[in-house]
């Protein structure tokens, strides 16, 4: 395998954690009222990518291929658990 298409390999591997990553602030900002903010979004972008990529390599770890759908149940779950820390979702009050 050529440098090329190691290069695609691992960008296709960690995509589903970059979309996610850019997604989850980007909505946040526009679904959910305005509220305390703990991070800016890039370090929320930066945070949650962190995250995703640790738990699609646990994933390819634990199962021994890529694109099961445990892991990427796993992904949205911890990026959303990530998100909400991230997010200070602890801090807002319940009305």
């Amino acid at each position: 395998m050529g440098p090329i298409d190691l290069l695609f390999h691992v960008l296709s591997f960690i995509a589903p954690a970059l979309a996610l990553a850019i997604l989850l602030p980007l909505g946040g900002r526009v679904l959910l009222p305005r509220g305390q903010v703990l991070l800016s979004w890039w370090v929320q972008v930066a945070f949650n990518a962190i995250v995703g990529i640790g738990i699609l390599a646990l994933g390819l770890w634990h199962f021994g291929v890529d694109g099961k759908m445990a892991t990427y149940a796993a992904l949205v779950l911890g990026m959303a658990m990530a998100q909400w820390l991230g997010s200070a979702g602890w801090r807002k009050s319940r009305s």
